[in-house]
């Protein structure tokens, strides 16, 4: 079905993830939508060829109903920005230390 995709490396592969239909919940606000119906977000997915699971689609606009979504985003902002991001890049050299660097016409 996934020809030349190696299943392993691609973790989410076979898990349906809802936030496609928030993404096409957000698309139909943008469109002009206050509240977005599940027949708009049907038709946003439809139009990219994705079969919207009715349970999927209930349940994230049962969680949107009635919110505010620049107040939801706002919200997921700070809470990303507390998750740490990963490691970093190698350590700086100490204060004091000076890095050489050499060219072929220094050496020549």
């Amino acid at each position: 079905i996934f020809s030349g995709v190696n299943a392993a490396n691609v973790s989410c592969l076979f898990i349906d993830l809802k936030m496609r239909y928030v993404a096409a919940y957000l698309l139909a606000v943008l469109g002009g939508k206050e509240a977005p119906t599940a027949k708009d977000v049907k038709k946003i997915l439809d139009s990219v060829g994705v079969e919207a699971d009715d349970a999927n689609l209930k349940i994230v606009l049962d969680n949107l109903k009635g919110k505010d979504l620049e107040e939801l985003i706002a919200e997921g902002m700070t809470k990303l920005a507390t998750m740490p991001s990963g490691g970093g890049g190698g350590a700086a050299p100490a204060a004091g230390t000076a890095v050489a660097h050499t060219s072929a016409a220094d050496s020549a």
